[in-house]
């Protein structure tokens, strides 16, 4: 990040610019008549080819406009230790962005999450088009106002390189590349702020149908509703389509639990939907969707934990585990066949709260955690041992890595969906980062951190964004990242993934 002053200067007695020259005003008795303005202050043809384009020697003219130009300190801001001066504020260095776009909303959305489209995997070409759904945060007197934002978000541009960089690209390059971006919403009215949504796409029945699209929206007021978007998000593509009352009604409401909660997540491997919900009792339940549409929870939780669960995640490859993590300050896997429905596996992983852990897709053994002291590790799951198992003399699994370069509470975690080294990690520190796992530490070239003090070397990329709440990579589109936080979302792509 680059800190300049926050106001810009300006006006009249700005620095000419190379090439212009300051032109007297013309009289019209005078019209005739050619006066060599500068004729008082160079006597020598000498002189005047030594002066600049305004009549001033360079290193004067250069030495003003340096002074009434912005300044700009290119060093590295590291938000949460560096600290801004009075009449400072922080610009990114676009120049490390290939993708960099933030919208904001009516209300801030604490969570949010990105739909799969049609429009095919791998994606680089621009400009890009995202699919999502939110849940707002209106309060007090405003809760009536609250909704379930249905969104696209298309005419989303490359960063712009430079005359140059565009001159060797014209053969490539896309009428619409530069395009504006367009946002396109459809609202669902909520009873209450969301404290969770997760989005689920049921395979569809035949080729020419596109997949039925699912949200499970977690309430403040500790009801969950489900909903079919699938219309809203038909709507966007198909000109004229009309979205009745009907289908913006949940078409279930559970109502098992007795506190509000956070954690929740869809199965990947249960074709009709498998739905996890956790909350701040500390109690954890499985919800089984049927073909029909017939939603049924179990009202027998699972139990564990001594406080409230934070979060939660299925196995991406045994469709019958699942992990959470608890204020507690554990992680617990658990066994939905499991009759007693207690967990399987539970490590202490942190003295302070757990709030939020990622389940790696390519490497299934995997798991990352973050806590509310700003550390957040990866943890190998072969070293964790059932608490049936006769090893009371094992000590505790230790951390394969851990990080507390974030000062604050971690928020959100995510491994990258194709690579199994790149990680997300947004903290209370107003910062998402980016990090490769990859680095060894034994690597010389891997320690050098361009002079900057406290950073490791596998920490890829920092990007500032104010209260940031959660993050997600885009599944179809490398590299890119979707994050929402206090001043709305941020739509990012860098050019270090």
């Amino acid at each position: 990040m680059a800190k300049r002053p926050a106001e810009e200067l300006g006006g009249e007695d700005d620095a000419l610019k190379a090439g212009q020259r300051p032109l007297p005003a013309v009289d019209g008795d005078e019209a005739g008549q050619f006066e060599d303005e500068f004729e008082d202050e160079f006597e020598s043809e000498d002189e005047i080819l030594e002066a600049g384009v305004d009549g001033r020697p360079d290193e004067e003219r250069e030495l003003e406009e340096k002074r009434d130009a912005m300044e700009v300190d290119q060093k590295a801001f590291i938000p949460g230790r560096d600290k801004l001066a009075a009449g400072e504020s922080l610009s990114p260095d676009t120049s490390t962005y290939e993708l960099l776009h933030n919208l904001t909303t009516t209300w801030p959305c604490l969570s949010f999450d990105i739909v799969r489209d049609q429009l095919g995997n791998n994606r680089k070409a621009y400009p890009a088009t995202v699919y999502a759904v939110a849940g707002t945060q209106a309060e007090g007197r405003k809760t009536s106002q609250n909704e379930l934002m249905v969104m696209k978000l298309s005419g989303l541009s490359r960063m712009d390189r430079g005359k140059e960089e565009e001159d060797s690209d014209d053969e490539n390059d896309d009428d619409d590349e530069n395009a504006d971006p367009i946002l396109e919403t459809k609202s669902i009215p909520l009873q209450s702020t969301t404290n969770r949504i997760r989005a689920y796409q049921c395979p569809p029945q035949n080729s020419a149908k596109p997949p039925t699209t699912l949200t499970a929206t977690m309430l403040e007021d500790s009801d969950i509703l489900i909903h079919d978007v699938t219309p809203h998000l038909s709507s966007f593509d198909i000109p004229g389509t009309i979205i009745t009352p009907q289908q913006s009604k949940p078409v279930a409401t559970l109502k098992m639990h007795r506190t509000e909660g956070y954690a929740m997540d869809w199965s990947p491997l249960v074709p009709h939907g498998k739905l996890l919900t956790g909350d701040n009792d500390g109690k954890i339940f499985v919800t089984m969707g049927a073909e029909g549409g017939k939603w049924t929870p179990d009202n027998r939780p699972f139990t564990g934990h001594q406080s409230s669960v934070e979060d939660i995640q299925w196995s991406p490859n045994e469709r019958n585990v699942f992990a959470s993590a608890s204020s507690d300050g554990t992680v617990k896997v658990w066994d939905v066949r499991s009759k007693s429905h207690k967990p399987a596996v539970s490590v202490k992983v942190s003295q302070t709260d757990v709030n939020v852990i990622s389940w790696s897709r390519q490497t299934t053994h995997l798991l990352a955690s973050g806590a509310d002291d700003g550390q957040w590790a990866v943890w190998d799951l072969r070293q964790w041992k059932s608490a049936t198992d006769n090893n009371a003399s094992v000590p505790e699994p230790k951390a394969v890595a851990s990080f507390n370069f974030h000062k604050e509470q971690i928020t959100s975690i995510e491994w990258h969906p194709t690579d199994d080294s790149i990680m997300a990690v947004a903290a209370g520190d107003n910062t998402l980062t980016l990090w490769d796992l990859a680095v060894e530490l034994d690597d010389e070239e891997s320690r050098d951190t361009a002079g900057v003090q406290g950073v490791p070397p596998q920490l890829l990329f920092l990007h500032y964004m104010e209260m940031v709440k959660e993050c997600h990579w885009h599944p179809q589109i490398p590299g890119c990242i979707m994050a929402t936080g206090g001043g709305g979302f941020g739509i990012f792509k860098t050019i270090s993934v």
